[in-house]
């Protein structure tokens, strides 16, 4: 049976587990052939495995410019084409107040959630994307639009992160879409302090009654990935259940 991705051909980054591989999921089940990465080239390997026939693992780090470029090209080299960049590597090690944080901590938060997304999309579009056309999508997260005590630096990477997805989206049009998605609580490794020791409480506190599960997330990336969302750019898509309308703990 077809599906509304046929044809294309997506990289995802950060997609050995969690919303990630969710997203390098539902792109195949919609069509897509897909390309994850992941740190290391077992884990990219091993995490395409479970997914099966249509999707390839590839060991590169989000911040590596030479890794990603050489991603981007085995992309091209496998495929013929790349049409839709799924940016959602992400990392948290700032815990704490921000007055607290030292430099190194602040920087890896930001290179990981804000720079990777600028240099994964510079390569797809100088490689492809300018010339053919595209989607990017960009994970954020709620906590971009709040703010919240010891994720403070995570909360700013995101906030900045939906700015630039409106920045990109502006540079790049009518080529290249750009939108993002904003994930409330998810039952993700990444996320595990929000929900592990108080789920209940989170879910009470939810509209929809429960915490978020990637799968959540995988579909709202292959919409926007789609052609459903052709004439949508710039924006970021909030996937939490409800959980900005209420004092929830974000």
């Amino acid at each position: 049976m077809s599906g509304p991705l046929d044809g294309r051909v997506a990289v995802v980054t950060g997609a050995s587990r969690g919303i990630g591989l969710a997203a390098a999921a539902a792109l195949r089940d919609h069509g897509a052939r897909v390309v994850i990465t992941s740190r290391s080239q077992e884990r990219a390997a091993e995490a395409a495995a479970r997914l099966g026939g249509g999707v390839v693992g590839f060991g590169a780090h989000a911040t590596d410019k030479e890794a990603a470029r050489a991603c981007v090209d085995y992309t091209l080299d496998t495929y013929g084409r790349l049409d839709v960049l799924v940016n959602n590597a992400g990392t948290n090690p700032a815990y704490g107040p921000v007055i607290d944080q030292d430099h190194a901590r602040f920087a890896k938060t930001m290179d990981v959630n804000l720079w990777a997304p600028i240099l994964w999309t510079s390569l797809a579009v100088k490689a492809w994307m300018g010339e053919h056309g595209g989607a990017v999508v960009n994970t954020a997260s709620i906590g971009g639009y709040t703010v919240a005590r010891d994720v403070g630096v995570y909360h700013v990477s995101k906030a900045a992160l939906i700015h630039l997805t409106k920045q990109l989206a502006l540079e790049l049009g009518p080529k290249v879409r750009v939108n993002a998605i904003a994930p409330g609580v998810v039952r993700t490794r990444l996320a595990e302090a929000l929900w592990q020791e108080n789920e209940a409480r989170v879910a009470a506190a939810t509209p929809l009654g429960r915490i978020g599960e990637p799968e959540d997330l995988g579909e709202a990336v292959a919409f926007l990935a789609g052609d459903g969302a052709r004439w949508i750019t710039g924006e970021t898509l909030v996937v939490d259940g409800g959980q900005l309308l209420g004092s929830g703990p974000l």
